[in-house]
């Protein structure tokens, strides 16, 4: 960890909502005026699209599993390494992962090179002058086989759905967005579980606070489920470690007040309703977000 450039990381699996709460940190951000040096965990697989491909044909030829959930597909190496700089200098190396004909144009326009939809940029330097690492992906808090990138964090994020939640949520993004039929969409799920178990799931022991939510409609079957259960349909559990709880002085009685509804339903745990979510992520987040700054400015 470093006071003096932290390391923020939102981290949770594929179809967990990760990409709902990087919304409402970059709307904390704005409002804050806050400079974030914006990480996304794609950008540290280790193949593109194609030879992801290969790899997985390879892998699966002599017998193994590979999966973007894994080690061995990604360069959690070179993202430690990251998280360690940025924390000692404010500075680093990042790419982007071109998810898309749009993506590429931005990125080719300003860069100047000819890359297509499932390649990597080139590697380039952070600007400088930001206030913090905003990191979100697949890996952020992983500890596991000499890597330890929950070390270098300074507010892990955990956002864990119950897992059939997860699912829906998957299924109905990667049919949508990305065309991929039913059946291919349970193929990766099943071929990524070893690796879920392995090193998703333990993550969310290492974060400082994680968000669950949890649906109030039956989601027992999540493979013919016909739409995703909306936020007025769940609840949001949100679980806080106590050395970080104690250490950032988290006031649930407040919240309490501040949130309709809500509920501890353990002396760690606070229950919302899943309309609330967003309101309860900018209560909570947005004053560690602003001591971090705030500790920051002063020693630099």
């Amino acid at each position: 960890m470093s006071k003096k450039h932290p390391v923020i990381a939102v981290t949770g699996s594929s179809g967990a909502g990760t990409s709902t709460v990087k919304r409402a940190f970059e709307h904390i951000f704005r409002l804050e005026n806050i400079k974030a040096a914006v990480i996304e965990g794609d950008s540290y697989h280790k193949y593109n699209r194609l030879e992801m491909r290969e790899a997985m044909k390879q892998a699966a030829s002599e017998g193994r599993s590979l999966s973007h959930f894994g080690l061995n597909a990604n360069l959690l190496d070179k993202l430690e390494a990251l998280f360690q700089e940025y924390g000692e200098t404010g500075g680093g190396q990042r790419r982007y992962y071109l998810h898309s004909t749009e993506e590429a144009e931005y990125h080719n326009g300003r860069l100047g090179t000819n890359n297509q939809p499932g390649e990597f940029t080139p590697w380039e330097s952070i600007e400088p002058n930001t206030n913090v690492l905003f990191y979100e992906g697949l890996h952020g808090g992983v500890v596991a086989e000499g890597i330890n990138l929950a070390q270098y964090v300074d507010l892990l994020v955990g956002v864990v759905p119950i897992v059939n939640l997860e699912w829906i949520q998957k299924i109905h993004r990667d049919n949508a967005e990305r065309g991929y039929s039913a059946e291919a969409i349970v193929d990766t799920i099943l071929r990524r579980m070893p690796d879920y178990v392995n090193y998703i799931a333990p993550q969310f022991s290492n974060t400082h606070i994680n968000f669950q939510r949890v649906p109030t409609v039956d989601t027992s079957n999540p493979f013919i489920a016909r739409d995703i259960p909306t936020l007025d349909e769940s609840f949001v559990i949100i679980h806080t470690n106590r050395v970080f709880r104690e250490k950032f002085q988290i006031d649930f009685r407040y919240l309490l007040d501040m949130i309709h509804d809500s509920f501890m339903s353990r002396h760690t745990t606070l229950v919302v309703p899943g309309g609330k979510m967003g309101m309860a992520m900018e209560l909570i987040l947005q004053p560690l977000i602003d001591s971090l700054v705030v500790e920051s400015n002063n020693l630099r």
